[in-house]
């Protein structure tokens, strides 16, 4: 637990000082910054060489935190979460409080409520949502452990949360949107 406890810490001073870090999400390894902040958002978009208008998403911690970054958190959101098998990304309109650059063009957000035990503490201690994207170059594959992480992406970051990557499964997360209407409609299964 010691081990858990440094990560934690070091994690969290590189995410207040506007750092990135990578870091094992509860699907992929994620590459990750203060979703509040846009220059670290900025540094995420050039390491990944990824076009501005392709978003990205950010985890919180539980659904009080989400109810404070989204204007309104549709009830059907609470149902798929809820009896979701796996870790579900959700598209909300009108999303608050955050680095515009991290907003779609239709105001947009993907959010994920994380269920891994690590990222959960880590959010909840540092009082914001983190932004998540996949440890890789933007078209290049997801890799399934850190091995596979290049080496652009390792030198990149600011700090590297050793720890190991908890789901063995290694699958981004479903993605799903709500519209202002209640529709769903499944972007990614």
């Amino acid at each position: 637990m010691a081990d858990q406890q440094v990560e934690m810490e070091k994690a969290l001073t590189t995410l207040k000082r506007g750092g990135l870090i990578l870091y094992p999400t509860d699907t992929v390894w994620g590459i990750g910054c203060d979703a509040t902040n846009a220059e670290a958002i900025d540094k995420i978009f050039a390491l990944k060489q990824r076009e501005e208008s392709k978003s990205m998403i950010c985890l919180v911690s539980d659904f009080k935190m989400l109810q404070q970054y989204v204007e309104e958190v549709p009830e059907v959101a609470y149902d798929i979460l809820k009896y979701a098998k796996k870790a579900t990304t959700i598209i909300y309109d009108r999303p608050l409080r955050v680095a515009e650059n991290i907003i779609a063009d239709d105001n947009t957000l993907g959010i994920r409520v994380v269920r891994d035990p690590f990222c959960g503490r880590l959010i909840r201690k540092f009082k914001r949502p983190i932004v998540s994207t996949s440890a890789n170059i933007s078209g290049k594959p997801t890799p399934n452990n850190l091995k596979e992480i290049s080496k652009e992406i390792l030198e990149g970051v600011d700090h590297i949360v050793n720890l190991p990557l908890q789901n063995k499964g290694v699958k981004p997360s479903s993605i799903i949107k709500i519209g202002g209407d209640s529709t769903v409609k499944i972007i990614r299964k």
